[in-house]
């Protein structure tokens, strides 16, 4: 596919970027629509969390997307969106992130960015909606956070950062056309998955179980042993287990 012409529309305020874009989604906005924001008044994480940073401390944006994918291979298209994060970050202050399955790039297990997508279902044809929130010069206390500034010493803008996210979601968006692509876009992810190969506890709306990472599926679904029975989830907040942590049986 040609290149997407990015429409980047910035906020200094605004009460949420994945608001702004479902709602200009559902009146007709095409792919490549952008919202930036200096601060999020009612910023959301995953499972209604709220989520906020001091302005201009983190890139917060939520990015329009329309590859032609169904409802069930959300997950690879939250992947390209974090495979570009994590290349703007290395090329902009050498700190390459590990992604933690399903939205967050982590640092030494630190979250260092999240993502949070929707799918905006139209009359003839589907949307979603990625938004992402990197922190880059400040990060949430009382929690296992970092920034980009604490662990590579350098000041990045979140101008900087959205430029070269967009330069690298260029190339990732073209993947996602094809079989071929995807499968090279999920051979990318799994390379840079931390999760796999680490013991978890899943949570879901009804149940909590610990269970060990063993890959994704072809369309970025988490695959598990729970107790010697497989079990392949595609929502859920997965917890990574520390060495020191002892889960009951």
């Amino acid at each position: 596919m040609n290149p997407i012409t990015w429409r980047v529309e910035h906020f200094e305020e605004i009460n949420s970027t994945n608001t702004y874009v479902a709602v200009k989604a559902k009146e007709g906005a095409s792919e490549g629509l952008v919202a930036r924001a200096d601060y999020q008044s009612a910023g959301r994480g995953r499972l209604d969390r709220t989520w906020q940073a001091p302005p201009r401390s983190a890139l917060m944006c939520s990015i329009l997307l329309s590859p032609p994918t169904s409802p069930d291979e959300m997950q690879l298209v939250v992947a390209a969106v974090a495979l570009s994060a994590r290349s703007a970050l290395g090329t902009l202050c050498n700190v390459y992130p590990q992604l933690k399955w399903p939205n967050d790039l982590i640092v030494d297990d630190k979250k260092i960015a999240g993502l949070l997508a929707e799918v905006v279902a139209l009359e003839n044809s589907m949307s979603i909606v990625a938004g992402i929130g990197i922190n880059l010069t400040d990060s949430p206390e009382g929690l296992p956070a970092t920034n980009a500034l604490k662990v590579s010493g350098v000041t990045i803008t979140p101008e900087e950062v959205l430029e070269k996210l967009l330069e690298e979601l260029n190339i990732r968006r073209g993947l996602l056309d094809t079989d071929a692509g995807r499968a090279m876009l999920r051979s990318e992810y799994v390379s840079v998955l931390e999760t796999i190969g680490r013991t978890v506890i899943v949570e879901q709306s009804d149940t909590t179980f610990p269970a060990l990472a063993t890959g994704i599926d072809e369309t970025g679904r988490l695959i598990l042993n729970a107790a010697g029975e497989e079990k392949i989830i595609s929502v859920g907040d997965v917890i990574h287990v520390r060495h020191v942590q002892v889960i009951a049986t």
